[in-house]
Parts: C-alpha cells; structure tokens; sequence
C-alpha cells in the first residue's frame, strides 16, 4: 500500500478513499461513486444484512456484508469481481424462484428493486423451481394490501414498524424454507394494531405490501352525470407529486395539479390548507383554554390519523388530552357538505356531491370511515386517494402534465394562509398556532418564531416560548410513533412536562407520508424548504388573517356550527 493510504483510509477498487464517521462500508463504497446494490438496507434502520446484495471482497478473498461491516484503516475491498458477480445472479435467481412474477400487473412494475436489479444483472431465466406460491392476499385493510407471495424476507417492513413506529403488527414467523413475515397468528392485518401508516408498503422493494387503490371508485365517481365531485388538496401534496413528473425534488407543483384534476373531470378543486386554517383556530382557541384552566394539559394534536389510532390502540388514557378538533381533512369535508346541502336546498337540485381527499396519507383511507369525522351521520370525505394514485390518473388521462398551464383554486375557498400551508412538515401545525397565539403584526416577527426550534426534521423538538406576563409554555415536536412512546413514557414517570404536544406518525411529517412518491433524507429536506417557500409567497401568512375563515365564522360556522362541525367532541 502506497503511502497515501494513512490511518484513515482504506481502498476500493484500487482507489485511496478517506474515512470519515462511516458506520459501514456501503457507505464508504458509495462515497466512493459505486452503485452498490441494496434490497434491505436503509440507513435509518437497524442493519439486517439479510439480502447479500452488498457482499464485497477482500484482498485475502472473504467475502463479508458491506452493510454490516464497519471499515477499518488500511482495508482493501474490491466490488466487482467475477465471484461476487457469479454470487449476486445466484442469489437474484433464488429470490426470484420464490416470486410471484406477474410483473406486467404488478402494482409495483414502475419501481420494483427486485425487478430493476434483475435487468441490471441480466437475469433472462431462472434455473430453479418456482415454489410456496399459494395466491394469498390480505385485503382487509383500507389502507395496504399484503401479498405474501412477492416477499423477499428483507425484513424492512418488520424493522420500520418495530423501530420507526413501535408499533410492531408485521414479523418473521417459522424458519429455514418456511419462513414467512406476516401479522401474528396469521390475522388479517386489519385486526391487528396497525395503525394505517402504510410506511411498511413505502420501504417495502417489492409489492408484498402495497398501498390500496381507489382509483377504480374515483373514475366511476366522476363519471356520474347526478353527481358533483368536489377535490381538496393537502398541502404536502404540491411538493411531492412532481417526482413522478421529473420535476427539481420538493418544486411546488400545486397550480399544475389543480390544472390537471380539472382537466381529470373534478368540479370544484380547493386547498386542504383552508382546512387547516380552521384547524389552527380552533385548536389555538382550546389550547388557550386549557392553559387557563390548567386542565387536560399536555394538549396533544389530533389531525394525524395514524398517531390518533396509535393512541386508541396504547394509550387510551391520554385520549381526553388529544385535540376534540377534526383534522384540517375532515373539518374541510364538513363544510363544503354543509354548504352543499345550503346550495342544494336553496336550488332544490337533486344532484350529490361527493367530496375527494388527495392525501399524502395512507391512515386518511381509514380515517374517513371513523365516526368521529362523521358529517350528520355520513362521511363527510367520501374518498381519499394518495399522491400516487393521482399520478397513476393523471398517466391513465394521457395529461402532458410537465406542460400543463397552472390554475388557482377555485372560489368561494380560493385563499389559504402560510400557517395553513406548513401543516405538512413537522413543527408546521405548532408553528401555525404559536402564530395565532401571538398573532404577530410583521413579518420579522414571523421570522422569529420560525427561529424558536420548531423548524428542521429531527424526531424531537423541544420549544419553550413566554406567554403573558409571567409564564413560559413548553412544547414538544415529534415525528414518528416511537419517539411519541419515548416522550409519553417520559411524561408518565414525571421525567419531562409540556403543555403542547404535536405528533406525526410519518419522519418528517406529512411530506415523508407512505402515500407519496418514495423519499429519502434529502428529499425530505428539499420537500420541507419547498413548504416553507410556498408560506413565504402566500400574501396571508396566519389563520385568523384569512378572508375566508372570517367570513364563515359570522356565517355558515356561526353559533354552534363551528363546533358541530369542526369538532369530534
């Protein structure tokens, strides 16, 4: 070894390459500009090591998981070599000999790991015999559809739930030929604890879990000459949808998806963020209560579903601390049905309206059948799809969608705040009603209370902030369920207070959802800047400062609608 090879380096492929904090050698190698094949490994996630996809070889000829070996000064490691490729094929050939490769039909054709591997190899045929392939699906879920028969037991989806989530509904079952990942005793998954998250079907490489689709329902939907199909668009939406398009990650895209949705056959498309509007007000206006009375205290929120069924399923004690307000979703679906039926009675139409979420969510297929978002005993959001699924429509349509002219939400709801828009990164829902609370004048102001810690894509985030002449407020900000368990285990043995809590069940938020297109740590930072931006160029930038929110409240939410409609209790 030359002399440039010191104390923290080691060689790849013939090439000097520094060390500098790798856990890994998978690090190192890609640092080093090789692609290395992975099909279980995610650098947020306990490293597994179960697929060999990332086998390496050193200059003694061991063969050793670059995922799971740390690199040590002096090391020589080679990527490529005959071995290693005779190995990858074999390996490939064996996942594949128990698969079920219905890959024309497959949900996952357009980004399958298994599939994109297997062309760069040069997989053409498979030498050994297809076995276990039973046909089992698990529909039972409204928000993932399990097929057994496309795991490759990588074992991301057990990791993510477990580790991630802490909520642990999925996991190895029998071993050796027999091995399976499935919900204990083999129930369907809907019975399960699972909260709907739908991150195990995003990490998932192939389509063992996928996302149900209501795209089918949607077409038939819109092709209802009796009926008005009204869409709301939720805020993280407009800064994921374009990398389906080859869009700059975390480019705002939102007038091209109104574009596109009316061009699809929608009637009326709005803003979820006017929904969240609604939201900050009110929830500012019972966390102020609660501060006065000292009651009920620490507030948590309440517009994540998955957190909200994480806290039914574990913690039904903290039930009366979470918000009595519906989500920005369903509060927005109630209003525009109260309006529909104001309208439909006044004109004496016949027609329905149905409303559509476009949701970076997968918990929100569950939500809309909950009966805490009930609107007068029916659904106040008929369907939810995600982010993908519009862009699986917007493909069907044959839009041009890089092309297409952006258009302005539609009107009597055609204006959202900032504070609305940043509900989907986490900290954004706290930061929207520390700016109620404080009702800043300026926007220096504004800047400041973005500079109190509320802001970034840590898991925890703790603020403390005065209020009123001699008080502090201590919130904190959480995103991903286990982080949520760790804080409520803290606060129960009298380790930690807050008065606000705000928990997302997604890393990142709304803008990492399993209903958007996959995102890795980078895009997550790009997304939550393309949030930012966009509150920055809204011309309103606090809730109780929208021209909507203040003419509904002296009308259609005026007395005890606000409420009725805005509350679940």
């Amino acid at each position: 070894m030359n002399t440039i090879n010191n104390k923290r380096t080691m060689t790849v492929n013939g090439m000097p390459v520094p060390i500098e904090g790798e856990k890994n050698l998978l690090e190192i190698i890609r640092k080093a500009g090789f692609d290395m094949p992975t099909l279980c490994y995610y650098s947020k996630l306990s490293t597994y090591g179960a697929c060999r996809m990332c086998i390496v070889e050193d200059k003694r000829g061991d063969i050793m998981a670059s995922c799971s070996t740390p690199p040590r000064a002096g090391m020589e490691i080679k990527t490529n070599t005959p071995r290693l490729r005779e190995y990858r094929k074999m390996i490939l050939e064996l996942m594949l000999a128990d698969h079920n490769r219905d890959c024309t039909t497959c949900d996952k054709r357009q980004n399958c790991q298994l599939k994109e591997l297997a062309e760069r190899f040069g997989i053409n045929d498979v030498r050994f015999e297809t076995y276990s392939m039973d046909g089992t699906k698990d529909f039972s879920s409204p928000a993932i559809i399990r097929h057994p028969d496309k795991c490759i037991l990588c074992g991301d989806c057990v990791r993510v739930c477990d580790e991630i989530q802490r909520v642990g509904a999925i996991d190895f079952v029998n071993r050796g030929s027999k091995m399976e990942v499935q919900p204990a005793f083999n129930m369907p998954i809907a019975e399960t604890k699972c909260v709907n998250c739908g991150q195990c079907a995003a990490v998932c490489p192939t389509a063992a879990i996928t996302i149900k689709s209501n795209v089918a329902e949607l077409w038939e939907m819109l092709a209802d000459d009796n009926t008005i199909v009204q869409a709301q668009i939720a805020p993280a939406v407009r800064v994921a949808l374009g990398d389906e398009f080859n869009f700059e990650k975390g480019e705002n895209v939102m007038g091209k998806i109104v574009a596109a949705l009316r061009k699809i056959g929608f009637d009326d498309v709005y803003d979820t963020a006017t929904g969240a509007d609604f939201t900050v007000i009110e929830e500012a206006r019972e966390f102020v209560s609660k501060l006065e009375s000292g009651e009920k205290l620490p507030l948590f929120t309440s517009c994540c579903p998955a957190w909200f069924k994480y806290a039914e399923n574990y913690h039904p004690e903290l039930l009366d601390n979470l918000s009595s307000c519906k989500s920005p979703m369903e509060m927005f679906g109630s209003i525009l049905k109260e309006k529909a039926n104001r309208q439909a009675a006044e004109t004496k139409t016949k027609k329905k309206t149905k409303v559509v979420a476009i949701m970076p969510c997968t918990a929100k297929k569950h939500e809309i059948h909950q009966e805490r978002g009930m609107f007068e005993g029916e659904q106040a959001v008929d369907l939810s799809i995600t982010t993908q699924e519009l862009a699986t429509m917007i493909r069907e349509t044959g839009l041009n969608f890089e092309e297409l002219q952006p258009e302005p939400i539609d009107m009597p709801f055609g204006i959202a705040s900032g504070a609305g828009i940043i509900f989907g990164v986490t900290g954004g829902v706290t930061e929207a009603v520390i700016r109620h609370v404080i009702d800043p004048e300026d926007r220096n102001t504004l800047a400041e209370i973005a500079f109190t810690g509320v802001r970034g894509l840590e898991g925890v985030k703790e603020v403390k902030l005065p209020y009123g002449e001699d008080r502090e407020i201590s919130i904190a900000i959480v995103s991903g369920l286990r982080n949520a368990e760790n804080l409520i285990q803290a606060i129960q043995k009298g380790e930690a207070y807050y008065d606000f809590i705000e928990v997302m069940a997604c890393k990142g938020g709304c803008i990492a959802g399993a209903g958007q297109p996959f995102v890795e740590d980078r895009a997550r930072a790009e997304r939550s800047e393309g949030m930012y931006e966009a509150d920055r160029m809204s011309n309103v930038r606090t809730s109780q400062s929208n021209p909507i929110a203040e003419a509904l409240y002296k009308d259609l939410l005026k007395g005890d609608n606000a409420h009725r409609l805005l509350h679940y209790k």
